[in-house]
């Protein structure tokens, strides 16, 4: 394996400082990552299976929506109470939720079990990017975030594929039972790691109130829940009140919760964390409904709709790599071109996916393609943006910091798959069909990496300043 250098100091990710933190978190990201990419590829069989086509969408929404208040429960719990026993406490919840969606019998459990999958992957996510703030200085950062990218190879080459066979000749609920011994094994690895950071964490110091944050999570939460569902029953008046009953509930909490300037894509990091979630919205998204577009319009196979997916999380991880080099060898100076770069890439696949489907014979191999490019310019953009925000992280509010990325990238794809499955309801109530559904969710897709790259023109980062492994430097942005 290849261990990367810095250009000043010749230290590298897997040198002996570094090495066991490194493997484990990988390996946590790697079980995840194996869920994550499995659950896309038979979402549909299980949708057909439990009679709940119509809400397709909230297999991904209530995932990632509860995933977000788990990013910033576990944020401030981190600083709080110390990365291991957070990273416990974020197994335990991801567990019974994997087991809950195994033994669903309709799909209101499956989305109940899927939401407790989610809050358990986005805080144990949040623990891995409060040990990159925590134990890697900023020269290694773009490196350790890009191996994060490794993490997702081996799930990424037979977690689509695997899952496609087990659902089509076993049963889709093998797909969860399978996860178990892999957390088993993931937890026995990085405990020791784990325990051996937070035995270095500083807990010193008054605590920050919570409840505040995560009432408005919560709330945000229900309201973002109120306007999906009012929005795939629009036609109707009830879904009228509830869509803007559901804005209503969202405006305060989104205020609250995002930092401050978002609105207005204030320069730095504001404009940094709304050009992400707009870019890894439409990554998700697009990903999600080309499976649903494959099978159910195309008529491919489960498992060879998986491989396609798969190509596009391939290129991620070869750019993530690439990102990585380039960002050693000019130290970190041309971060924000390799954003604006990779999300013009993803402009282009993601305009190719909607060219695909408009065919009406084939498209397969323009489908491939796409998913190729989009995961490319991805791979380049997306551990770039996380090394430009974790710059503003002030010390013992790392796990805050990190909370804030997983909160940005949950937030707006659960919004924006949710969006896409009230439009896919919307189709069916006007027999519109599947096919104008996904075209029209693709769309809006483009829609939202186009405002991505818009926003990413206002990103600036902070000038690079290196003597502790936790970042010194202030954040000139009000939070």
């Amino acid at each position: 394996m290849e261990v990367w250098k810095t250009n000043n100091n010749q230290i590298g990710i897997f040198d002996a400082q570094y090495r066991a933190p490194t493997i484990g978190i990988m390996l946590v990201l790697a079980t995840v990552a194996f869920e994550g990419l499995a659950i896309t590829t038979i979402a549909a069989k299980m949708a057909q299976s439990l009679e709940g086509i119509h809400l397709y969408g909230w297999i991904f929404s209530a995932f990632l929506l509860s995933q977000l208040i788990g990013t910033l429960v576990m944020g401030q719990q981190i600083d709080k109470r110390g990365v291991f026993t957070s990273m416990l406490i974020s197994f335990s919840v991801f567990v019974l939720g994997t087991v809950v969606s195994a033994i669903s019998f309709d799909m209101h459990m499956l989305i109940a079990g899927r939401a407790l999958q989610g809050f358990g992957a986005g805080a144990l996510i949040t623990c891995v990017y409060t040990c990159v703030t925590l134990h890697y200085p900023d020269t290694l950062r773009t490196q350790i975030l890009a191996a994060f990218s490794m993490a997702f190879v081996l799930p990424t080459l037979i977690g689509p594929y695997a899952a496609g066979l087990i659902a089509s000749y076993i049963s889709w609920r093998y797909v969860f039972w399978i996860v178990l011994p892999l957390i088993g094994i993931a937890l026995s690895l990085t405990f020791r790691s784990f325990r051996n950071l937070q035995l270095q964490q500083d807990l010193s110091g008054p605590a920050r109130a919570t409840d505040s944050k995560i009432m408005y999570a919560i709330l945000l939460a229900v309201g973002t829940g109120l306007l999906l569902t009012g929005l795939g029953m629009i036609t109707d008046w009830k879904g009228i009140l509830l869509t803007l009953g559901g804005l209503v509930v969202m405006i305060t909490p989104m205020r609250k919760l995002l930092p401050v300037g978002t609105f207005s894509v204030k320069k730095g990091l504001p404009a940094t964390l709304v050009s992400r979630g707009l870019y890894v919205a439409c990554y998700f998204t697009t990903e999600s409904f080309v499976i649903l577009a494959l099978t159910e319009v195309k008529g491919l196979s489960a498992d060879l709709a998986g491989l396609i997916v798969a190509a596009g999380s391939l290129s991620w991880s070869a750019a993530a790599w690439l990102q990585a080099k380039l960002d050693a060898r000019d130290q970190g100076r041309a971060r924000k071109g390799r954003v604006m770069t990779g999300i013009g890439i993803m402009i282009v696949g993601t305009a190719l996916v909607i060219l695909a489907l408009i065919l009406t014979d084939g498209g397969i191999i323009l489908i491939l393609l796409s998913q190729m490019i989009t995961g490319f310019g991805v791979g380049l953009a997306n551990p770039t943006t996380a090394a430009i925000a974790l710059q503003h992280a002030l010390p013992r509010k790392e796990g805050e910091m990190s909370a804030n990325l997983q909160f940005v990238d949950s937030f707006y794809m659960g919004v924006s798959i949710g969006v896409g499955g009230a439009l896919i309801a919307l189709s069916e109530t006007l027999q519109w069909g599947i096919s104008t559904g996904v075209l029209i969710v693709l769309t809006l897709q483009l829609l939202w990496v186009l405002l991505s790259f818009l926003a990413s023109l206002r990103i600036t980062k902070l000038v690079h300043q290196e003597h502790h492994p936790i970042s010194q430097v202030k954040d000139n942005i009000s939070m």
